[in-house]
Parts: structure tokens; C-alpha cells; sequence
């Protein structure tokens, strides 16, 4: 089985993916005015692609070493109900959402970009690296998407989650009225 044919069906027993926050949901960068007030920047397509995950019945979960109001605010724009911030250690964070949705660590994906996510990389069903990821996280991901953090890698990861379960034709149709 190559290793792409590996990481489909991994994909295919998927019920939650966990995100990170800076690197992944944005491009890293963190802006702050004079007054300490931060701002982030996401991109629309990966929203709109968590959305329709979603839809499909597999939830999606934020994990993050920081802590943002702005990230607070987007999450809650997107129905994402399980939201960890200021989590430097991310594993009882990780451990308290598959316990809460009933699930097994290996239908659950994690993407990342740095060393804070390995120790949730290393013990999901996928483990999924941003382009720009740091090289010891991509050397450790099943997976490394085309697009960079902050640029719609989450939007790539929610389709071909959706294409390896069978449900973005439904998803397509709906906009191909």
C-alpha cells in the first residue's frame, strides 16, 4: 500500500479533526497594536470548508498554545464547539475531547506546524503538516498539504477528508443548483 493509499484510508475512519491556531488556522504571524491588543488573520476558504466538514458529521476541534479573544470570535462564528486555549500542553486538551465525543485516538487527525503539536501528532490516526511546517513535524506527518498555514491548507484538509468519505459530491451538489 503506498503511502498516499495509507493516508486515504486513515481519512476514511476520521470523526474530529483537531486544529492549531497559529501556522495552521493563520500564517504564523502575530500583529499587536501599541496598546498589546493582537490581531490574526483567517482566511475565509478554510471557514467555509469547517463549515461544510461539519455538515458531514465530522467535528472539528481547536487546540492552541496561545490565547486570542480574536480566535475566540472566529471559532464561535463557526459553530466549533470545542475550543482549548493557552494549552502549551496539548494532551490533556486532546484527551478530554475524543473522551467527551466517545471516539479512539485513531479517528481523529491533527494538523500542525510545530513542536508544540507533535505530542498530539504522534498519537492521532492522521497526522497532517502544513507546507511551511517546521521540518521535524513534516518528517513526523503522514501528510503534508500543498498550502500553507494561514493560506487554505485547513480548506485542503476538509476536502479531502469529505472526498475519502464519500460525501463532498453531496456537499458539490448543493452549490450546483
Amino acid at each position: 500500500m503506498t503511502n498516499m493509499q495509507l493516508v486515504l484510508e486513515k481519512a476514511r475512519k476520521l470523526k474530529l479533526l483537531i486544529l492549531d491556531v497559529d501556522g495552521v488556522l493563520t500564517d504564523g504571524r502575530l500583529f499587536f497594536d501599541n496598546d498589546g491588543n493582537e490581531y490574526k488573520s483567517f482566511h475565509a476558504r478554510d471557514g467555509h470548508g469547517i463549515k461544510l466538514l461539519r455538515q458531514t458529521g465530522v467535528e472539528v476541534a481547536v487546540i492552541s498554545g496561545r490565547k486570542s479573544n480574536s480566535v475566540a470570535l472566529r471559532m464561535k462564528s463557526l459553530g466549533i464547539e470545542y475550543v482549548y486555549q493557552g494549552h502549551e500542553n496539548k494532551i490533556a486538551a486532546f484527551n478530554e475531547i475524543i473522551e467527551k465525543l466517545g471516539i479512539t485516538p485513531d479517528q481523529a487527525a491533527h494538523v500542525g506546524d510545530d513542536l508544540l503539536d507533535l505530542p498530539i501528532m504522534t498519537r492521532v490516526g492522521l497526522a497532517i503538516a502544513v507546507n511551511d511546517a517546521n521540518f521535524a513535524v513534516k518528517q513526523r506527518a503522514d501528510w503534508c498539504t500543498t498550502l500553507s498555514g494561514g493560506q487554505g491548507a485547513v480548506r485542503e484538509v476538509c476536502d479531502y477528508i469529505m472526498q475519502a468519505q464519500g460525501s463532498f459530491d453531496e456537499v458539490l451538489g448543493a452549490y450546483l443548483i
